[in-house]
Parts: C-alpha cells; sequence; structure tokens
C-alpha cells in the first residue's frame, strides 16, 4: 500500500495568520505531485482524526487558497485534546486505524508546545508499530512560549494589536483626565507567560510618561502594596495611569488573583484578573477606573496583521513539508534569529521530545527590577516581529472574510465511540 496522502491538522488556540500556515503546507505539498497525493485537512484537529472528520482540500483553488491565506481563525477548526500517556491504547489504535485507512504517510499538526508533545509521541508510535507516518510540528502559538523557536508565529500580529489597542486607548485617557485621577486596565492573555503583556510597552516607544505605566506579567509575585503605590504616583503626576495585566498573575502565595472556572479535568480558564486589579484600585485609592479585555479579538485581528508574522507563518508550514519529504519526523521547523537590526532571521530543524510541554518565559533581564514594567531588551526584541503591515481586500467595507466550501471524505471505519 502506498502511503501518499498528507494530513494537516490545527492544535489549541489559532492566531491570526494560522490559515496563512494552512495554505502555505497546501501549496507546498501541491508542489510534489510524483510524491503526494491527496493532502486533507482534520476537523477540528486530532479529536476530528478520531471521528474520521476529514476535509478534502483539493476542491481549494488558486483563488480560494489566496483568501484562506489571509484569513484569520482557523479555518478548519481546532481542539484541546491530550492524548492519553500510556503506550498503544484505544486512542491510538484508533488513530493509527485512521491513517491506515486513508493511506496518511504525513502528518503536520500545527500548534503549541502541547501539540509538540503529541507530535513526538505520535513519531514514536509509528516506529513501534512499523507504520510509516511522518509526524512533523509545526509551530504556532500568540503565547510565544515553545522552546527552540525564536518566536512563534501568531504572535507578531497579536502583539501589533494590543500595542497599538494600548497605543490609543492611551490617547482616549489622555484626552479625558479629570480631577479625581483616571485608571485603565487592559487584560491580555498569558497564563503562564507574559510575552504579549510585554508587547504592549511597544506603545510608549520608550518614554515613561507614555502608556502603559505598569506592564503586571505572570513571571513576577503581584506585590500589591509596591504597585498600587506606583499607580498613585503615576497618577498623581500625570492624572491617569494606564497598565496593561496578563490574565495569569498570581499572588506571592501562587494563587491566581482570578480565574472564570474549573473544568471536572482540572483545566482552569483564566479572565477577569483586569476587573481584580481595576476593583483593588478604586477600592484602595478612589480612582475612577475602565477594565477592557480585548480576549479573541487579540488573536483574531486579521485586518491589522504583522507582515513579518505572515511571512514567517508561511514560512514553517512550507518547511513542514520538506521536513515530512525527508523523513524527518518528530522534528520541527524552529526560527532562528540571525540579527536584531536589520532583523533577519531563517529556519532550522529541531527535535520535539527536548522542548514538548515547556514553557518558555520572559528572561529575567526582560522583566523591570520592581516587577512592574518590562525591560528595553524586551522592547528590542519584540519590535522587528511587529513590522510591516499586509493590507486586506475588503467586501462591503469589512475584510474580506467568506466562508469556504469544506467537503469530507467519505468515511472508511465504524463510527468512533470514545
Amino acid at each position: 500500500m502506498s502511503f501518499d496522502t498528507l494530513l494537516y491538522a490545527h492544535s489549541g488556540g489559532v492566531t491570526a495568520v494560522i490559515n496563512a500556515t494552512a495554505a502555505a503546507v497546501i501549496e507546498a505539498a501541491r508542489a510534489h505531485p510524483g510524491r503526494i497525493g491527496r493532502v486533507l485537512a482534520a476537523h477540528r484537529g486530532i479529536a476530528g482524526i478520531l471521528r474520521e472528520d476529514l476535509i478534502d482540500t483539493g476542491t481549494l483553488d488558486a483563488e480560494a487558497l489566496a483568501r484562506l491565506a489571509r484569513t484569520p481563525g482557523g479555518a478548519f477548526g481546532s481542539c484541546r485534546f491530550d492524548l492519553p500517556r500510556e503506550e498503544g491504547g484505544a486512542v491510538m489504535d484508533r488513530l493509527f486505524a485512521v491513517f491506515e485507512a486513508h493511506r496518511i504517510g504525513w502528518l503536520l499538526y500545527n500548534g503549541g508546545n502541547g501539540s509538540m508533545d503529541a507530535v513526538a509521541r505520535l513519531q514514536v508510535e509509528a516506529r513501534r508499530r512499523g507504520h510509516p507516518l511522518q509526524c512533523i510540528g509545526v509551530p504556532k502559538t500568540v503565547d510565544n512560549d515553545i522552546e527552540g523557536t525564536d518566536c512563534c508565529p501568531g504572535f507578531g500580529s497579536a502583539a501589533k494589536y494590543l500595542a497599538t489597542s494600548m497605543l490609543e486607548a492611551g490617547l482616549d485617557i489622555a484626552s479625558m483626565v479629570g480631577a479625581r485621577g483616571s485608571v485603565f486596565v487592559m487584560e491580555v492573555m498569558g497564563r503562564n507567560t507574559g510575552w504579549l503583556a510585554a508587547a504592549t510597552a511597544l506603545a510608549a516607544g520608550g518614554d515613561p510618561e507614555r502608556p502603559p505605566h505598569i506592564v503586571l506579567v505572570p513571571e513576577v509575585a503581584f506585590d500589591e502594596d509596591a504597585f498600587l503605590a506606583r499607580v498613585q504616583a503615576v497618577t498623581e503626576r500625570l492624572g491617569y495611569c494606564a497598565i496593561t495585566v496578563s490574565e495569569g498573575i498570581r499572588r506571592p502565595d501562587g494563587g491566581l488573583i482570578m480565574e472564570k472556572s474549573r473544568d471536572p479535568r482540572g483545566y482552569v480558564q483564566l479572565g477577569g484578573a483586569g476587573s481584580a486589579i481595576a476593583r483593588i484600585i478604586h477600592e484602595r485609592l478612589g480612582y475612577k477606573h475602565h477594565w477592557a479585555i480585548p480576549d479573541y479579538m487579540q488573536r483574531a485581528g486579521g485586518h491589522w496583521l504583522s507582515a513579518v508574522d505572515r511571512e514567517q507563518a508561511i514560512a514553517v508550514g512550507r518547511a513542514a513539508v520538506e521536513l515530512a519529504l525527508q523523513g524527518r519526523g518528530g522534528t520541527m521547523a524552529a526560527i532562528r534569529r540571525l540579527q536584531d537590526a536589520p532583523y533577519r532571521w531563517d529556519l532550522r530543524p529541531i527535535e520535539t521530545a527536548p522542548i514538548a510541554n515547556l514553557e518558555r518565559a520572559l528572561p529575567a533581564g526582560f522583566v523591570a527590577p520592581d516587577g512592574l514594567h518590562v525591560t528595553a531588551a524586551a522592547c528590542d526584541y519584540i519590535r522587528p516581529l511587529i513590522e510591516g503591515e499586509f493590507v486586506q481586500p475588503t467586501l462591503g467595507g469589512l475584510p474580506d472574510y467568506r466562508p469556504f466550501a469544506l467537503p469530507r471524505v467519505a468515511r472508511c471505519l465504524p463510527e468512533w465511540v470514545g
């Protein structure tokens, strides 16, 4: 049997450029008609593979692929699914039954650090079973926390969106300064790492008098008294204070400032840290306060893409296809920084097993000694990643995000019950 089908899948939270990676994978695969037959996509990641819910990308013509490459969100759907830890088992049996039924010889899995764990484990399982599958990791995450790569596709555009939001909100609040003093708090994503929060510091342009005046990140325990003293000092000097808060900030005892809910598996949904911080300020200092949560908007802002981020998203997709054809299963196409100014980078393959499930935190030198802001070094690292703009075509005054026809492949196996 010839295993000449390539399967692509998303995992975890989507980004504004993840579909650019998907389109690049499809285009690169089509450039090898002698080796790659069909190119399929799983509907909602590994969960879709288990359900044998597969999409035939062959119907996407050049115009559709161009639209796909500029559309935010995950066109093929995504999921959060952790592979069972034991060797073999029913889940692995089902996955490899699907690979066998559809002659899948290559799986390209586009995700974060947890997805790289899945890539490594699927490759080990393929070798154990004697299956020809080559599983390749394709990096992406707005959290920018995958080890082994200079940055993660998706981060640059989210960083650009958030820095712009802080810049514009800062202009608003500065124009409305009153006698009472005003505080604005913006809560951004960042469960355990503060890369997105750090990106908002770009709005200040190096001027400590401009927003954000305070940046709170999960890497530093929240010191309420020191924080309030800084808020008061800034507000008394300027009449207002603008603050960025990572959703995952914690108190000195390790407890979260705020969480929304906890599911039966113990997964904590975060949200509300910005509201909690704003409430503390109001209760302790009495200032007028506003708070905002960009939430999904920060990772879906396709109208304000970073050109560098989009270029890297396309590059990792193309590189993943080449790694697959080279038989480099269990690897990921990582971005390597060659030079800061002007920014230069290339790609190199790295093994996924050593980086699986690791989270790259902000380096100590990126956080101010008092823990209330980030340093110029952090801004120097992030700034090149938001450079350049990709202008979206519009339809009726809005970005042209028309849906796609995504025909399903006929199922070969019994329905999955798991």
